[in-house]
């Protein structure tokens, strides 16, 4: 388990993942300008440490979980499919059958108590403590030409639900508007946005607290599509296989993570709101500007030395997309306890999470695809995905040029694809009102005849074991003379 983000750097710099940039960069614009250059090339790219943002003396983290070595290097694993079967297992306990199979559960049980965080009495985030102190030490960057300022891009805001005292961390960006205020981008749907409505109901100043930078596993916890009402810290502390040790905050009622490297305390008022955006999203467009709460900073806590961890999204593959791939292998196992036919599902980066999702099922009845499609849209924040494929057990919905194939070769437009109404992203600019819009589903399985498809289904094509056998004999010979 790392102990905070330095042991994840120092681990990055010791695979050779980490690339340091001594030479002052600014965080107007170049930084990110570099980090998308990097995060498009081959494998992501590595990630990279700026030591000398100009003009400040905190250096600045950005990258590190661009690669899917990266990321299972950030949850400690080896694949990320091996987290989804260690979820699958604590999802499907087994009553043990003797003295063996109850060793066996033994670690699997052991994963289960280090879920709850402990409360601190003290923590390297408050090694220094600023009240009334403010945003002007830290590199925050400009991301691209038109956003309407610099923008913290990767922090966890932890609210507290003000009836039932639920605690939610969210990463929702955050617009500098000056050195003590920024915008708090609550989208309608996220669970920090039904708490603001809470206390703005009752009429009550909303206490908000921001880490930044943590051990690796919190930040990704913070964007994960939790079932709501379920503590984002309890993922946590299931991947880094140690309860998260959080302290009190100094001005407001609200505990952070110990390790942080630095923390914003405030509140938000109840009725503020203030112009946001533009912004580049990761959806490779500018959204539009829209008024959202504001974040009144009351204290600045840090450690002596901090990073600054921080990410910029945009045309995509960028570094959320491997964020975005570690949740889809996390949650799977938990969405086939909903829906079993379930095989296997891909978010592909050039669908941006929301307006794609590919489906794989093990087909048992007529209709069975019209089913899924209605379930995805029925399942949290899958709700939000604008197109469902699904498409039979025996096609690879990670190869995304096969699924093209398979679509093209199995739908009959008029018959396959159906539409239906629904809440759509925030950042959905095409639907003709916002967060309201229409969806897609595709019926790529074949058809059966009870499904009305009266011809006998084409067979796929493929040689025999033997032919396919000495196939790759001679093109291993072939391929050792052409490189010779």
């Amino acid at each position: 388990m790392y102990r905070d983000l330095n042991a994840f750097i120092d681990a990055l710099d010791n695979e050779r993942e980490l690339a340091r940039i001594t030479e002052p960069v600014s965080p107007d614009l170049e930084i990110s300008a570099v980090t998308d250059r990097v995060s498009k090339s081959p494998g992501g790219g590595p990630a990279l440490l700026f030591e000398r943002p100009t003009g400040y003396d905190m250096p600045v983290g950005i990258n590190l979980y661009g690669s899917m070595k990266r990321m299972c290097m950030a949850l400690e694993v080896q694949t990320l499919d091996d987290l989804a079967r260690e979820i699958e297992q604590l999802t499907k306990p087994k009553m043990p059958a003797g003295i063996l199979d109850t060793l066996k559960m033994l670690p699997i049980l052991g994963r289960l108590k280090d879920l709850m965080p402990k409360t601190v009495s003290s923590g390297p985030c408050q090694e220094v403590v600023r009240k009334n102190g403010t945003l002007e030490e830290i590199p925050i960057l400009k991301c691209w030409p038109e956003d309407g300022g610099r923008y913290i891009t990767l922090p966890m805001v932890f609210t507290k639900d003000p009836e039932t005292g639920m605690r939610n961390i969210g990463t929702y960006r955050m617009q500098v508007y000056d050195e003590r205020t920024t915008g708090m981008h609550w989208q309608r749907h996220k669970g920090g946005a039904q708490h603001h409505r809470i206390a703005e109901r009752l009429g009550t100043r909303l206490p908000v607290a921001v880490a930044l930078g943590a051990d690796p596993a919190l930040p990704f916890a913070a964007t994960a599509p939790m079932p709501e009402g379920l503590d984002e810290l309890l993922l946590a502390g299931f991947l880094r296989r140690e309860r998260v040790e959080l302290v009190k905050c100094v001005t407001v009622d609200l505990e952070v993570p110990a390790n942080a490297q630095i923390v914003l305390e405030g509140y938000v008022e109840p009725g503020e709101r203030r112009r946001e955006g533009p912004f580049g999203d990761h959806t490779g467009f500018y959204s539009h500007p829209d008024d959202y709460p504001v974040f009144h900073i009351t204290c600045v806590t840090r450690r002596k030395n901090p990073v600054y961890l921080t990410t910029v999204v945009g045309i995509p593959p960028m570094e959320d997309f491997y964020m975005g791939k570690a949740s889809e292998r996390i949650f799977l196992p938990l969405i086939r306890k909903t829906v079993p036919e379930i095989v296997d599902m891909h978010f592909p980066a050039e669908g941006i999470f929301h307006n794609m999702v590919i489906i794989s099922i093990d087909k048992r009845y007529p209709g069975h695809a019209r089913k899924i499609m209605n379930a995805v849209w029925g399942l949290g924040q899958l709700m939000f995905s604008k197109m469902v494929v699904v498409v039979d057990k025996d096609v690879d919905v990670q190869n995304v040029s096969e699924v093209a194939w398979i679509v093209g070769t199995h739908i009959d437009p008029e018959r396959d694809v159906q539409f239906t109404r629904g809440p759509v992203d925030d950042l959905e600019d095409a639907s003709d009102l916002p967060a309201y819009g229409s969806k897609m589903g595709i019926d790529a399985t074949r058809k059966w005849p009870s499904e009305g498809f009266k011809r006998s289904w084409p067979r796929r094509i493929a040689t025999t074991d033997a032919a396919g056998q000495r196939a790759a004999e001679i093109w291993g010979r072939i391929q050792r003379g052409w490189k010779a």
